[in-house]
């Protein structure tokens, strides 16, 4: 904390300071402080003038340590806040004391980034930034997270370090848009010790990109990520960075929907001890089962013994179930028994709904793509070959094909018949076999299973519903397949040995069409 002689603040005092007239008996008290170090104004609102007239007199204050902006544009219009934010900016571009800026809780939005590109590229003496609340959003936090980039870039054709250390810019909706952004920028801020990113709204793919990132920077001591969404591949990328942060004391994920498989990579991650110095830990509601609890526990028992804070409150136990016993006994191993914090709002009965083990699904469905693609092994046949293989057998003898063209005229005739059935010029054996290809997915799985009902000489019921279970298969079959081809999404998240037996099934009644 600096001498009170050296600091300047006008915290809460609620004031609307307009003009330089505004601010102008402020002014002559900060003119007089010869060592200022600590500049503080939150609370207050400030207009472009007063801005403009308290730049002036900090460009002069060479020994400025800490630019405390927070909070300063309240009540003011979008179209005030660039002039104001840049005249105050600009005037600290050059202060090599300069230590912390900070300019949370300001509305800025989007439009109002540019402002700041100028310091924040040009400025490499401050390691504090601070831009918590301040409605950034994609595009004004890719504008923010290139400024810093090209700063190290400059800092780098020189052959100098970065000195930035901390950056907090939590509840600015950066979203999965400028994600990658902020990951060149970290990785190039190699000396980075605390990254705070909290309620942005960044999904998996954004928590994978921004832990890539930081994996270049060896110093990392605070992590928080907290009410972003990790799931399972964003706790993927998380584990695998955990043994590049040698140094990690706060690890927060509280609220980002590990669950259990997420969950287990992570503390499995931590269970090989590659982050002794680890003092907290918040995981709270993020769907973590039992099984993982207790997993947790045993990471902790094994290399965690500078636990003190623990936060697991919100997930799927009872705080008498073992594996809460299982956390306390090795928090009490370390003489750490007050770590664990209330757990007064566990759900024991949680269960992962079907919703997302769906996502689950969704984040694997690369994996699934490439899995389909690599060469196949024999596999024992399913209950699909084996109809593949029975169709196959089947022969079909001048009147059997005859009565596939009797079935298929009569059904021309039918009011409800499809656009390709109804062409009277095509020869049925033709349409048969072009019926894949001319008809749409719904309206050819209707012709298809119609065609091998009249083809096999089986009955119907009275509403024309095919009555041979093999029939009934094969139109089911065609089905799957045409959802396939018209959902590849789907489609991407079925087994091969599945898909290859519908193929064969498929193949196998086209066969007998033509």
């Amino acid at each position: 904390m600096a001498d009170e002689s050296k600091v300047f603040s006008l915290v809460g005092h609620g004031l609307k300071l307009d003009s330089k007239a505004d601010i102008q008996p402020h002014l002559e008290k900060l003119e007089q402080i010869t060592d200022l170090e600590e500049v503080h104004l939150g609370g207050n609102t400030l207009g472009v003038d007063a801005c403009q007239a308290l730049a002036d007199v900090l460009k002069n204050k060479k020994t400025l340590k800490v630019a405390d902006f927070a909070d300063i544009f309240t009540g003011r219009l979008i179209t005030e806040i660039p002039d104001a934010l840049r005249a105050l900016c600009d005037a600290l571009t050059d202060h090599t004391s300069l230590v912390e800026i900070n300019l949370s809780d300001n509305a800025f939005g989007g439009r109002s980034a540019e402002p700041m590109v100028n310091f924040l590229k040009n400025n490499h003496s401050f390691s504090v930034l601070k831009l918590n609340n301040n409605g950034l959003g994609i595009t004004g936090g890719t504008i923010v997270a290139e400024a810093l980039y090209e700063a190290a870039q400059n800092l780098n054709a020189k052959g100098l370090q970065s000195n930035l250390r901390t950056v907090i810019c939590g509840r600015n909706r950066l979203e999965n848009g400028s994600a990658p952004v902020w990951a060149k920028a970290y990785a190039a801020h190699g000396g980075l010790v605390e990254v705070r990113m909290f309620q942005n709204g960044i999904r998996m793919e954004g928590i994978e990109a921004i832990s890539k990132g930081l994996a270049s920077c060896p110093n990392l001591e605070v992590l928080d990520l907290q009410d972003n969404t990790a799931t399972l591949r964003g706790s993927r990328a998380i584990a695998a960075c955990l043994p590049k942060w040698p140094k990690l004391k706060t690890l927060n994920l509280s609220d980002c929907l590990l669950k259990p498989k997420g969950g287990a990579l992570v503390f499995g991650a931590l269970a090989n001890g590659s982050n002794p110095a680890l003092e907290t830990i918040q995981v709270q509601y993020c769907d973590l089962d039992r099984k993982v609890l207790h997993q947790l526990g045993s990471a902790i028992e094994l290399h965690l013994i500078s636990l003190t804070k623990l936060d697991i409150n919100g997930n799927w136990a009872d705080e008498e179930d073992e594996c809460i016993e299982k956390i306390k006994s090795a928090l009490a191993k370390h003489s750490h028994e007050d770590a664990l914090l209330e757990l007064d709002e566990m759900d024991p009965d949680g269960e992962e709904s079907e919703g997302e083990e769906e996502e689950e699904a969704d984040e694997e469905e690369e994996d699934a793509d490439k899995e389909v693609s690599k060469p196949a092994a024999p596999e024992t046949q399913d209950e699909t070959d084996e109809l593949a293989a029975a169709l196959s057998k089947t022969s079909l003898d001048n009147n059997t094909r005859a009565k596939t063209s009797d079935a298929q005229d009569t059904k021309a005739q039918a009011p409800e018949k499809t656009a390709a059935a109804a062409q009277p010029d095509v020869p049925a054996a033709e349409e048969a076999t072009a019926a894949p290809t001319a008809v749409e997915p719904e309206a050819t799985n209707e012709l298809a299973t119609e065609q091998v009902t009249a083809t096999s000489g089986d009955a119907t019921s009275a509403h024309g519903t095919p009555t041979d279970p093999a029939v009934d298969l094969s139109g089911e079959l065609y089905s799957k397949d045409a959802a396939t081809t018209s959902a590849p999404a789907q489609g991407a998240v079925d087994a091969p040995k599945k898909k290859r037996g519908f193929r064969a099934a498929w193949g196998a009644i086209r066969e007998l069409l033509k």
